[in-house]
């Protein structure tokens, strides 16, 4: 059996995350899809809208091979943060496709170059600006775990479902979730006692 290549490694973490980050949507209600859980606004439906915008940007525009689709929410003039949440005009199965096109979009780049070709990275700055496929591979894959990150804690908030059903949170019938957070809650307190008193 042929060993992965590490451009094919790195290209099987982008897309596990990928997957872990759009599965956070499965089940839920439009609203609950949209709720801002933080106060920053933070939402399941605008992280999957962000990173396909990300997506299209760096393994797209980067390496001069645009996308075929507008993105007015990153337009000069365009409201600050437009790409972190949907307005109501924007349907969510519009922003999942957006999404999976952003994917193919991205696979595509990936697919067709090797890992030392260079692009340019016009936002940002002057001395940094020139990349390789490589350097843009691992940003996209560390800015796409970040947020499916974020999306495992907001749909724990939503309804209490955590992790990827691949073994690595124990499930309710393993552990009694409600002892362990009130031990770790005393944990908190205690320490937190303690360095009051030193």
């Amino acid at each position: 059996m042929p060993t992965e290549t590490f451009k094919e490694q790195l290209h099987r973490s982008l897309r596990r995350h990928r997957e872990s980050l759009l599965g956070k949507l499965d089940g839920l209600s439009e609203r609950d899809i949209r709720w801002p859980m933080v106060p920053t606004g933070t939402n399941l439906l605008g992280l999957v809208k962000h990173t396909a915008s990300v997506q299209l940007g760096y393994l797209g525009e980067v390496f001069g091979r645009p996308a075929d689709r507008s993105l007015p929410w990153l337009d000069d003039g365009a409201e600050l943060n437009a790409d972190m949440w949907a307005t109501a005009d924007e349907s969510s199965a519009e922003i999942i496709d957006l999404h999976h096109y952003s994917a193919a979009h991205s696979d595509a780049t990936v697919a067709a170059l090797d890992l030392d070709a260079t692009g340019v990275v016009p936002w940002w700055r002057p001395e940094r600006r020139e990349v390789t496929l490589h350097q843009i591979l691992v940003h996209v894959i560390d800015e796409t775990a970040r947020h499916a990150g974020h999306a495992d804690i907001l749909r724990e908030l939503i309804d209490g479902r955590a992790g990827n059903d691949d073994g690595n949170i124990p499930g309710p019938d393993e552990i009694d979730w409600v002892s362990y957070r009130a031990r770790v809650e005393q944990a908190a307190v205690a320490a937190a006692d303690r360095s009051t008193a030193s």
